[in-house]
């Protein structure tokens, strides 16, 4: 397992052997974490997608506008605690009708674990997935239902409840 510091944003990493002490440190950023973990889980059968409306909005736009493929915008609908030597994951995604729920959620920990852990050496201690929505086959409609849960009045009125 690798040796690791806390800098805010990132993890500092040394890997421990005796040829690299004192050579140099490697930081490895909070979002460099989440775009492989958003990668894994994106990977993974069963998987529609990740991110709810707003997050995966703003990564669509984000991504055209600065010409970056899919793991930036993978890593914003991922949120990542990185400790000193250890990493816990946040998702929320939306499965696809028939998968069972239980056994994909496994799947997908096993994949994020096995995929951050080789990439960083850190260890993953928790995968928290919130499964927000079934992604019902021939509905081609994705972009309005998911912003339909996910903004404006949620008290049924047409003015905002904040201002």
């Amino acid at each position: 397992m690798a040796d690791t510091e806390s800098l805010g944003t990132g993890t500092t990493t040394d890997r421990g052997s005796e040829g690299s002490r004192g050579r140099g440190r490697t930081t490895i950023a909070d979002n460099v974490v989440a775009a492989i973990a958003g990668i894994a889980i994106r990977e993974t059968d069963g998987v529609h997608s990740i991110g709810r409306g707003a997050s995966k909005a703003l990564g669509a736009v984000t991504g055209r506008m600065s010409g970056s493929s899919g793991s930036s915008a993978a890593g914003r609908a991922v949120k990542v605690e990185v400790g000193e030597k250890q990493a816990a994951i946040d998702v929320d995604v939306k499965v696809e009708y028939g998968t069972t729920i239980h056994e994909l959620a496994d799947l997908i920990r096993t994949h994020v674990t096995d995929a951050v852990e080789t990439m960083t050496g850190l260890e993953v201690v928790e995968i928290n997935i919130v499964v927000f929505d079934v992604h019902i086959p021939g509905d081609d409609d994705d972009d309005s239902d998911d912003s339909d849960d996910q903004g404006g009045s949620r008290s049924g009125g047409s003015s905002p409840r904040v201002q």
